[in-house]
């Protein structure tokens, strides 16, 4: 019996938008009527956190509000036929409420938070973070999110990962954003690409590519064609 094909699946908000999560590139650089710096940065962050603490709040409600759409549910399919991991670029948890049983988050999640000093406590968190509550040893409790400037521990799990990749499938992300974007370079150069996006941005990586399939579609519509391709 042959082994299982591996398939690294990539992913951005575009993902989640049809679960009626807004995606940041579709605002003008606004998120949610947030300068996304003033919300999304350590500056941000030391300016003013309670502003910074009542937009995750909002997000994490809206997030609890919502539900994983056909893509995320079919994406799942793939594990029966695929050694299949998930990356995703998004705070949500809808890959994981789908069924998805391998997934890393490069930007961390909306559901978690953990404490400013050490970034290595974390907690399960589904209600309101509020200016005083602190982790075991204190310290206030933040987001357990990247923001912008900050490092992505994730990164060089989510490389391993695709290195090792038969097959990528990029779903609902401009591949603007550096350095969750600079992933599909590290595919090994047989590794098949397919790229489904409305509005898909060929990078310089993605063009160096051997003729990767883009499909111009939405999240739901474009995973329902990749499955006719891919089962």
């Amino acid at each position: 019996m042959t082994s299982r094909k591996k398939l690294v699946i990539f992913t951005g908000s575009g993902v989640s938008a049809e679960s009626g999560i807004n995606t940041f590139r579709d605002h003008g650089g606004l998120w949610e009527g947030y300068d996304v710096m003033e919300v999304a940065s350590p500056i941000g962050w030391h300016n003013d956190p309670r502003r910074v603490l009542d937009f995750y709040n909002q997000r994490r409600a809206q997030l609890l509000n919502v539900q994983p759409n056909s893509a995320h549910i079919d994406l799942v399919s793939l594990e029966e036929h695929y050694q299949t991991i998930v990356i995703t670029q998004n705070v949500d948890d809808l890959h994981e409420r789908a069924g998805s049983s391998h997934v890393i988050h490069l930007h961390g999640e909306l559901c978690k938070v953990r404490s400013t000093i050490h970034p290595e406590i974390i907690y399960e968190w589904k209600k309101d973070l509020k200016l005083g509550d602190t982790c075991e040893k204190g310290y206030q409790l933040r987001p357990h999110v990247v923001w912008f400037g900050e490092e992505v521990p994730e990164l060089s799990r989510a490389i391993q990962e695709t290195q090792q990749a038969d097959l990528m499938v990029i779903i609902g992300t401009s591949l603007q954003v550096y350095p969750a974007a600079s992933l599909v370079e590290f595919a090994p150069d047989d590794c098949k690409i397919f790229y489904i996006d409305p509005k898909p941005f060929i990078s310089y990586a993605l063009s160096k590519r051997n003729k990767p399939v883009i499909i111009q579609n939405t999240a739901t519509k474009g995973v329902n064609e990749l499955l006719k391709i891919l089962i």
